[in-house]
């Protein structure tokens, strides 16, 4: 179990290097007069009654659940709780032992486990400039924000269970969740 937090960021990284990372909890406020208070005057770091548990917490489990590493953009995810106070963010994340699959668009995804499949995310969509970007143009890999809301069922509906599946990669299963960018399904599975 890791605990981060961090004062004063723009961009929240997650990392596993012993599986992928499953987010438990995340809260933006401020709880403890002495957190993240170094060279802030007392009036902004008194109030401790200033804590929410963050409503774009489901952004953080899609985008960053079943990934190796994630980094997500704090910039507008939450309210402010309470204005004048300064806040600093509070994370909880796991690393699971998984396997992971990527498959381009159109392309043919298989996955085999010496068990039953049993699949952590999915996601058909964009969240890197280089994975799966040979031979396409700049354009084409530019929004790495493309997420598609829909991606977990098909796969788990066609894979859960077995111990070997198929899964065709393309806008016919999934949601196009960005229009113009060429996308990739990325599976985690132990």
């Amino acid at each position: 179990e890791t605990v981060i937090t961090l004062c004063d960021v723009m961009m929240l990284f997650f990392y596993s290097d012993s599986g992928v990372i499953h987010v438990q909890s995340a809260n933006c406020g401020r709880t403890r007069s002495k957190i993240c208070s170094i060279g802030r005057p007392q009036s902004e770091t008194s109030n401790v009654q200033c804590s929410i548990d963050v409503p774009a917490v489901t952004v953080f489990i899609h985008r960053c659940d079943g990934l190796r590493e994630c980094e997500i953009n704090t910039r507008g995810l939450e309210p402010d709780p309470c204005f004048g106070t300064y806040k600093y963010y509070t994370t909880n994340h796991i690393c699971i032992p998984a396997e992971t699959s990527v498959t381009r668009q159109d392309g043919y995804s298989y996955l085999k486990c010496d068990s039953r499949i049993q699949i952590n995310t999915a996601n058909y969509g964009r969240t890197d400039k280089i994975i799966c970007s040979e031979g396409r143009p700049s354009s084409a890999l530019q929004n790495t924000n493309c997420y598609s809301p829909n991606a977990l069922a098909p796969v788990s509906k066609s894979c859960n269970g077995l111990e070997s599946c198929e899964v065709f990669v393309t806008h016919t299963v999934f949601t196009d969740p960005c229009v113009g960018i060429y996308k990739y399904l990325a599976i985690s599975y132990p």
